[in-house]
């Protein structure tokens, strides 16, 4: 069981004790602090707050213990209910609101539950803002309102229906070249509101949709971190009913995996692709994906003489630089597909729309269309150290060994190499480096995770 705070919000298991889980408690102080601060950029108490939650089996509670809290302060409370991560990003500007909480904690299991934090904009409060919230939390200066001046509180049940209606009203999604395909599509959203929005969303393109686990209870089939060894039933369902293609949804649907008309996997990494190679082919512009993210990204947008940069790693970081070069499309390997002409969030829904879109106008099936896109493997490591070795020190050695190389040190130690990738970064809790490599094949890429531990231990 554990309580993790951090600049992008609060994390932990349900029950237990005080400040080591995620307690009634701590659900009350954090959602204070971010109201109190909230209060203290407006210089003002009457602000509004739109709040939404995924199906986790502790939403319900989470909910109730946020909501009254930011009554209390005389903040009203827009409550969406069962929602996803985007669909409360959109509505924050739509509804001309002060900020909103996001009650999810992602791809994490069951017991687990979050609250992520959004400014007026619908998008996650920066580092230093987060800083703020965590002080204000760890002092507990709260003044709350009195009788006369509580928040009011009010529920809105059209918001899947805004966010839908927005994505078809984008220019480079195009409905009816989707209609004309009758696409047949198996859902898997791991019973969370995933199994609302995007099953609502194929029938606005005329697709039959096949659900697999899409009742929004919160009892978790199998873990939600939509990876291929947790997404055996689906891979069998697409082949058994013959479907065009498999959609895969985490419990808060900000990732998107996909599944070919064989029961394959189209790879988390492919799904931004695959995205970047539509809206590249039709309007130039800028890619961004973050530093360990695949190199078909790179690919792609010099296939089309377009420009990619990566940031650092985190959602955060990816829409600073996306705003900075003006970026067109953006996002993280991991599924995550950020479409500034909608928002500045992590979206499946408009991933989705997008994907079908370049699927119909392309004519070919699922895999024919992974395959025309580089194939890359990539290797997850990490080397374990005492803990009084200056990670830091051991990093900006590794540096140095590779200065003749092409490094970026904007998070980690990332070294390129002509046909390959390392990506080294500390872990922020325990004496770790995490390594992250790219190559041709699968051997290429765990070799070349294996040589970088060698190196790391011949430095120290």
């Amino acid at each position: 069981m554990s309580l993790i705070k951090s600049i992008s919000g609060i994390r932990g298991t349900i029950g237990g004790k005080v400040n080591e889980n995620l307690t009634p408690l701590d659900v009350v102080k954090f959602a204070s602090a971010f109201g109190t601060w909230l209060q203290n950029i407006k210089n003002r108490k009457d602000l509004t707050l739109v709040v939404g939650r995924d199906a986790r089996i502790s939403g319900k509670m989470v909910n109730s213990l946020v909501t009254a809290t930011l009554q209390g302060l005389g903040i009203h409370v827009i409550d969406l209910g069962l929602s996803t991560t985007p669909t409360v990003e959109v509505m924050v500007p739509e509804l001309n609101a002060d900020g909103g909480i996001i009650l999810t904690a992602s791809h994490n299991p069951k017991q687990w539950n979050a609250l992520k934090l959004l400014n007026e904009k619908g998008e996650f409060i920066n580092g230093e803002n987060g800083a703020e919230v965590l002080a204000l939390a760890e002092n507990e200066d709260f003044s709350y309102a009195e009788v006369d001046d509580l928040g009011r509180y009010e529920t809105r049940d059209d918001a899947f229906d805004i966010h839908i209606q927005k994505i078809l009203d984008l220019p480079m999604v195009d409905a009816e070249a989707i209609k004309a395909k009758k696409f047949k599509i198996v859902v898997d959203a791991v019973n969370s509101t995933g199994g609302i929005a995007i099953p609502q969303l194929l029938e606005k393109f005329g697709c039959e949709v096949i659900k697999l686990y899409c009742e929004p209870n919160g009892q978790f089939p199998h873990n939600p971190e939509p990876l291929k060894e947790h997404l055996g039933d689906i891979c069998g369902l697409v082949k058994k009913e013959q479907a065009d293609l498999g959609i895969v949804v985490d419990p808060d649907v900000d990732r998107l995996a996909l599944v070919d008309e064989n029961g394959d996997l189209f790879g988390e990494e492919y799904t931004l692709v695959a995205v970047a190679d539509y809206l590249l082919k039709n309007c130039k512009g800028a890619a961004i994906s973050n530093l360990s993210s695949s190199r078909a990204l790179r690919d792609v947008a010099l296939k089309h003489d377009s420009e990619y940069f990566a940031s650092a790693v985190g959602e955060v970081n990816v829409v600073t630089l996306m705003k900075e070069k003006n970026a067109i499309i953006g996002g993280e390997g991991n599924g995550g597909i950020i479409y500034p002409d909608l928002h500045y969030g992590r979206d499946s829904l408009v991933g989705v729309a997008l994907f079908l879109t370049h699927l119909a106008k392309e004519n070919k099936t699922v895999s024919q269309l992974r395959a025309t896109y580089p194939s890359y493997f990539m290797g997850k490591k990490k080397i374990e150290l005492t803990p009084d070795i200056d990670v830091d020190s051991l990093l900006t050695k590794m540096e140095k060994e590779y200065q003749n190389e092409d490094v970026s040190t904007i998070d980690g130690v990332k070294i390129d190499f002509e046909n390959t990738w390392v990506h080294l970064r500390k872990s922020n809790t325990e004496p770790i480096i995490r390594i992250y490599t790219e190559a041709f094949s699968q051997e290429e890429a765990d070799d070349l995770g294996d040589r970088m531990i060698d190196k790391i231990k011949s430095l120290v």
